[in-house]
């Protein structure tokens, strides 16, 4: 049996980073870990191939050699994969489909002409989908029960093209302890956080290594520390094992953020060279946090929340959401007020969805207020909201557009990022270094050859970014000036800074994209917009805990 494993194309939104990708030669920011995952559990005579189209395009050969095409979506590829599905269907293709949208909206998937629907996860459905397939049967292939994740074999990282990915992703847990409501999380994977073993994460991550792998890996869990007795852990067994192999990863996660609070974990994070984190804010008004169930935001001071992570040497990307419940005009103004006050560079900045079937969406369709007619954009960057909110529209896509404009003006997103990386402390190398106690660099056999195309791409980036915001950009002088204070006062960060930097090529540019679609989106549903005020330079707001 042939099987191409097809993965649509993302377009754009704010995890596009288009710009800054190219400048490392990449193509895109991850790799589709749910299909790689489903390779493994596939029969071993089975032969594969990776249609990734965000890094490539299907051929007329991929189309003739498959038998059947497997297809994973999100909900914002929603559009890529249901072409797909017809395309393959008009081939006389076998066509199976699963992930977050095929499996909250199965129907959508049937209709468009799937031969089968795969809701759930992959440990405990794959099984009773080649059963189905011996059977002769058709339709939605679903178990309720979340499975076991020490079951989980080492995804197909062999698939992978390496070098078209800027990082690579393991899963340590599924399942979330909280219960926002705007959030699918729950509802697709559950409450109670399941992990793998220790020993089955540190093997995938052997198992990337083994590959030629270095750089940056991605731990994909949506809440990393949702389990903190799991997670403390791994850290213990991972720092060890990641020493001993010459560091070959930098790692990444997303977080909650009463993670502020719990030092020591910040503390094991770095030490095990888990240097970012995706935080999830949200929302500066409490009433908003209140009525979305986003207790850890509540009961954890933000601003001191925020600069914990960043004092104790973790750089962080959060998270705002326009158009909740509760939140009062002037919203947006009060976000730009709290990335001034933190120095935070980057937050996604979204409006906000109710993703199919959560509390939220329950809610609002109790009330009347779901648009099950609009058509959405599910990156929530640019497109419509898909319910009445309770503030007058145009209100929030003018907050929205003026909210970009302010934090992505490119001095004022300079001006931000330098103030971070100066709070930060400097790396634990260097500490140790200051203090003539340099730490062990681990086994030289151990340590990973050097990736020379690798390291053209960073000089390359290097001299792009000088490039870009030291010469052709209004801000050059502002520029040079803080490349030259970070250099100087805080030279261990000079590369975190240099990478936001980059991303910040991106954000500026999706600040004009983002005013010209939402304004076209406010003109052609005749929203009203309120004059507009111009947000001061600096605002800083008591927010409370």
């Amino acid at each position: 049996m042939r099987a191409l494993l097809v993965y649509p194309e993302f377009p754009l939104s704010f995890w596009s980073f288009q710009k800054s990708i190219g400048f490392m030669g990449a193509k895109t920011i991850v790799p589709p870990l749910g299909l790689l995952t489903v390779a493994a559990l596939l029969p071993g005579e089975w032969e594969l191939r990776l249609a990734d189209l965000s890094t490539r395009k299907l051929t007329e050969n991929d189309w003739q050699w498959a038998d059947m095409i497997l297809l994973s979506a999100m909900y914002i590829q929603k559009e890529g994969f249901l072409a797909l599905v017809r395309e393959a269907k008009q081939r006389g293709k076998t066509v199976m489909a699963g992930g977050p949208y095929p499996t909250s909206l199965p129907e959508e998937a049937l209709a468009a002409g799937c031969d089968f629907v795969v809701r759930g996860e992959g440990e405990n459905t794959i099984p009773l989908l080649l059963q189905a397939m011996r059977d002769g049967r058709t339709g939605v292939i679903e178990n309720q029960e979340k499975p076991d994740m020490t079951t989980s074999p080492i995804p197909r990282y062999d698939l992978l093209r390496l070098e078209d990915y800027t990082n690579l992703a393991v899963q340590t847990t599924r399942g979330c302890p909280f219960d926002c409501e705007f959030c699918d999380v729950v509802n697709l994977f559950g409450r109670k956080p399941r992990h793998k073993t220790t020993k089955q994460v540190i093997a995938e991550l052997e198992a990337l290594r083994r590959l030629g792998a270095t750089g940056n890996v991605f731990f994909c869990d949506d809440n990393f520390i949702g389990s903190k007795k799991y997670v403390r852990t791994l850290l213990q067994e991972l720092s060890p094992w990641s020493k001993s192999r010459g560091e070959p990863f930098c790692f990444l996660t997303q977080a909650s953020l009463n993670l502020g609070q719990d030092l020591a974990m910040i503390d094991l994070m770095t030490d095990a060279n888990l240097g970012l984190v995706f935080i999830g804010i949200e929302s500066p008004d409490a009433s908003a946090l209140h009525i979305s169930h986003k207790y850890p935001n509540l009961h954890n001071p933000l601003v001191e929340s925020v600069n914990n992570i960043k004092h104790n040497g973790m750089s962080i990307i959060g998270s705002f959401i326009l158009g909740l419940d509760g939140e009062t005009k002037g919203v947006g103004q009060r976000i730009c007020a709290f990335m001034d006050q933190t120095s935070l560079p980057i937050a996604m900045l979204g409006l906000l969805q109710a993703p199919p079937h959560t509390k939220l969406w329950k809610r609002l369709e109790k009330e009347g207020r779901l648009r099950h007619e609009m058509h959405i954009d599910w990156g929530g960057t640019f497109g419509a909201m898909n319910y009445y909110p309770e503030r007058p529209e145009g209100e929030i896509m003018q907050e929205y557009i003026d909210a970009w404009d302010y934090l992505y003006e490119p001095s004022r997103f300079l001006a931000r990022t330098y103030r971070f990386y100066l709070d930060m402390r400097p790396t634990r190398r260097a500490l140790a270094m200051a203090k003539g106690d340099p730490p062990p660099r681990g086994n030289v056999q151990n340590r990973p050859r050097v990736n020379w195309r690798k390291k053209f791409c960073e000089v390359r980036a290097f001299f792009r970014l000088l490039w870009c915001q030291g010469v052709s950009s209004p801000s050059r002088r502002q520029f040079w000036k803080q490349l030259m204070g970070i250099w100087k006062l805080n030279p261990s960060r000079f590369k975190s800074y240099l990478n936001t930097c980059a991303m910040g090529e991106d954000l500026m540019m999706m600040r004009k994209v983002v005013r010209v679609k939402v304004k076209a989106l406010i003109k052609e549903q005749g929203m009203e917009v309120p004059a507009k005020k111009h947000i001061p330079p600096k605002v800083l707001l008591p927010i409370s805990k």
